[in-house]
């Protein structure tokens, strides 16, 4: 083998070789670029999950506000109540 066959063959290793570092290159950024996507859609899924917490919490809001509209006329029914006990225990008391 001669010098010229033998740097040759050397040369068309090392281009082998650059080229295969190439493509191990683009993998790696072809990769980096799909978990980058990754990122982005779990934002947005927690973005979603987010509105649905405020949804929920909202409805929770009217929830309480109509309860609340409805414990006045509870407690007036309850003080009319405590007022008719005390005068029948009065009568009671007093007609003993």
């Amino acid at each position: 083998m001669g010098m010229k066959d033998k740097a040759g063959k050397t040369q068309g290793q090392a281009k082998q070789k650059m080229h295969e570092g190439q493509q191990q290159a683009q993998k790696a950024q072809q990769g980096q670029q799909g978990q980058q996507g990754q990122p982005g859609q779990q934002a947005q899924e927690r973005g979603q999950q987010t509105q649905q917490r405020g949804q929920q919490a909202q409805e929770r809001g009217r929830q309480t506000q109509e309860r609340g509209r409805q414990m006045p006329e509870r407690g007036r029914q309850n003080l009319d109540d405590t007022e008719q006990e005390m005068r029948d225990r009065f009568d009671q008391d007093y007609d003993a």
